[in-house]
């Protein structure tokens, strides 16, 4: 948008009072957040059932370390990379013969892994290493390491294997990189089964802060029609709260799927939900990037619309909120 239409549409809508052409429902009506019978009609709602590109570790491969480590590192990713038929000693065997004067540490870890992308399952021996080593204890980050290593493989039967080895150290670090991976991976389906048993197979708590990591998770990468199919079916279990319905319309918006996030913003306010900002900035977000890309003319009145609404349900902007509106 040119600065001097933006300049005048906020004059405009600061400095006169607008009428009332909503982008949501007219008259939306507020209940009683956890009045069951309105969470149940939300519930009732139908849901859509539409259904990787290359990415680094959710840890930063490139952390700096001191020079001593870098050179264990390499030397521990020489005997991972090693060719295991000229040698009939397993990998932990050979590890802890070379290596066991030496304390691993969690920085020492990460920088073998991403030394040997090509070792494949033989760091499952260097796992057993680490793990029979006096010196070193596992902890949630540096599980999360192995499950970030298999997940850029794809090796999803190695990261099951490898939760079960250690369900006692699990945490949230390993959860979220275990459900990165697998949505990196263009695999909601397996996401929503590994929530479905993660506390009976892993460990892992299933509550409130786990479903929105996996919210989260798909939201990001496309997937809002799993995320919301997620949310309905366990909202006896764990009832949503507002961020968890950001989060889905902003998933529909990143999908640029207007009319579903517009719907969904209906069924939340009815069923007693308020919007925050990040729900209604994705809107706006989604608005201007449709009228951008099918009729430009539109842009001011659509966005307007917007703000009409962020004002009568009382939701305040940030910058990010004029942010969308000028790049």
């Amino acid at each position: 948008m040119p600065p001097l239409q933006l300049r005048r549409l906020l004059l405009h809508h600061l400095s006169f009072p607008t009428p009332h052409h909503r982008l949501l429902s007219r008259q939306p009506t507020f209940y009683s957040r956890f009045a069951p019978a309105n969470f149940l009609n939300f519930l009732s709602k139908p849901f859509s059932s539409e259904s990787e590109t290359a990415s680094a570790s959710t840890t930063n491969p490139k952390k700096t370390i001191d020079d001593p480590d870098q050179e264990l590192a390499q030397s521990l990713s020489r005997e991972l990379l090693a060719n295991s038929d000229t040698d009939a000693l397993p990998v932990s065997q050979r590890l802890h013969l070379s290596f066991s004067h030496i304390k691993p540490t969690p920085s020492v870890v990460l920088s073998t892994l991403n030394l040997s992308p090509e070792a494949g399952r033989t760091v499952l021996g260097f796992n057993q290493w680490l793990t029979r080593n006096a010196n070193f204890s596992h902890s949630d980050e540096t599980l999360s390491f192995f499950t970030d290593y298999f997940g850029r493989r794809k090796d999803f039967k190695a990261i099951h294997e490898f939760l079960l080895e250690n369900k006692e150290v699990l945490g949230a670090k390993t959860l979220e990189s275990c459900v990165d991976r697998l949505v990196r991976a263009g695999r909601p389906t397996q996401v929503l089964g590994f929530f479905e048993r993660m506390e009976r197979d892993y460990g892992f708590k299933r509550d409130k802060d786990s479903l929105r990591v996996v919210v989260e998770k798909l939201c990001e990468n496309g997937y809002a029609s799993y995320a919301e199919k997620l949310v309905k079916n366990t909202a006896n279990e764990i009832f949503p709260d507002d961020k968890i319905c950001d989060l889905l319309i902003k998933g529909w918006c990143v999908d640029g799927k207007l009319e579903e996030a517009k719907r969904l913003a209906g069924e939340m306010y009815r069923g007693g939900f308020e919007l925050g900002t990040m729900a209604f900035n994705s809107i706006l977000d989604c608005v201007c990037k449709l009228c951008r890309k099918k009729d430009a003319f539109r842009l001011d009145s659509e966005a307007e619309k917007v703000l009409v609404d962020m004002d009568y349900y009382g939701v305040p902007r940030n910058v990010e909120t004029f942010n969308v509106m000028i790049r």
